[in-house]
């Protein structure tokens, strides 16, 4: 899914509820450019923003990453090609990129969002860290990841994981610029 769906689905929901995208904007405690880049951009900038938006929406973050529903069990085969959505760490495109593919899309009412990353780092540029309500939890397949949690940096390698309160400020990156491969579980509540 290419980052176009996903702001044709923010548009057509702002449309929908009646709201300009400079409401929006404070709404979600984004600036107007911010809101502006993630609808014109091929990556979206990070996550925290689009959870942010969300909330002003009255949506779950899972809405913009749906194709379709499903009521009961969703099945993710590994021969599925699931194409993955590029967000970057930070509205510079110069941080950390991270490939999601999205491993329940098409279950409906779900409050959680697993997700499979890959993680690159440009280890030249100053991290910046973001926040959103809810919780994540992480366990690293391949590789390893450092999170910038707060002032605390940890380092967590294939085979350990990691589950902390997304309301402090945290960055993922990976460790020493290095590809990893993680499973992410995002909670957010709506």
């Amino acid at each position: 899914m290419s980052n176009n769906i996903i702001g044709k689905k923010i548009t057509t929901l702002c449309a929908d509820k009646n709201i300009s995208f400079e409401t929006l904007a404070e709404l979600s405690g984004l600036k107007k450019e911010q809101i502006q880049i993630i609808l014109d951009s091929d990556n979206i900038p990070s996550l925290a923003p689009l959870i942010k938006i969300a909330r002003a929406l009255g949506v779950r973050l899972g809405t913009f990453l749906d194709d379709s529903t499903a009521l009961g069990p969703v099945v993710y085969k590994k021969a599925e090609n699931i194409n993955p959505v590029t967000f970057s760490s930070q509205l510079s495109s110069a941080n950390s990129h991270l490939d999601f593919t999205a491993l329940a899309s098409k279950k409906s009412g779900r409050a959680m969002e697993p997700f499979l990353i890959t993680v690159t780092t440009d280890c030249n540029q100053k991290p910046v860290l973001s926040s959103h309500e809810g919780e994540e939890f992480i366990y690293v397949l391949e590789g390893s990841i450092k999170i910038i949690y707060g002032k605390d940096v940890y380092v967590v390698h294939a085979g350990e994981s990691i589950y902390y309160d997304s309301i402090v400020e945290h960055l993922v990156t990976s460790n020493e610029c290095e590809p990893a491969k993680i499973l992410a579980v995002v909670y957010t509540p709506l």
